[in-house]
């Protein structure tokens, strides 16, 4: 098993990603960048013809707002990771826990009901990779 301060730069590192990958959100989610999103989420709500000019704005918006929430809990993770988490102050691992299954499984709820299992896969590898340093740091927080 990896040391805790492993774990605790790994859960910093994942923060840090989700942050920017919020920040990329809100400013290239109109661009072929997100192409691959685009072909798993579209054809669920648009089939193969796709949104028209107006559906397709609204979604820039949607996926602008989403990713400024996706920044800030990022921001909040690396946050405590890289303090209060860091000294092994329970409440900090207890908060992330907490913030990472409300997270899961209403998004992913959201996300199953809606038919977009892309959206549960893309969830579920985020939760394991912020979801391994805590359990293997868990013991350090008993």
């Amino acid at each position: 098993m990896a040391s805790f301060a492993f774990w605790q730069k790994w859960l910093w590192a994942v923060g840090v990603a989700i942050a920017a990958f919020g920040v990329v959100m809100v400013f290239l989610s109109g661009t072929a960048l997100f192409d691959v999103f685009n072909s798993q989420i579209d054809p669920v709500f648009w089939g193969s013809v796709g949104p028209d000019a107006a559906s397709a704005g609204f979604r820039q918006w949607v996926y602008g707002v989403w990713g400024s929430t996706i920044a800030g809990w990022g921001v909040t993770i690396a946050y405590l990771a890289g303090n209060a988490f860091k000294k092994r102050e329970r409440w900090a691992w207890n908060g992330i826990v907490a913030g990472l299954l409300v997270w899961y499984v209403l998004d992913t709820l959201v996300s199953v009901l809606s038919m977009v299992y892309f959206n549960v896969g893309f969830n579920t590898a985020l939760l394991t990779l912020a979801g391994m340093p805590l359990v293997f740091t868990r013991k350090a927080f008993e």
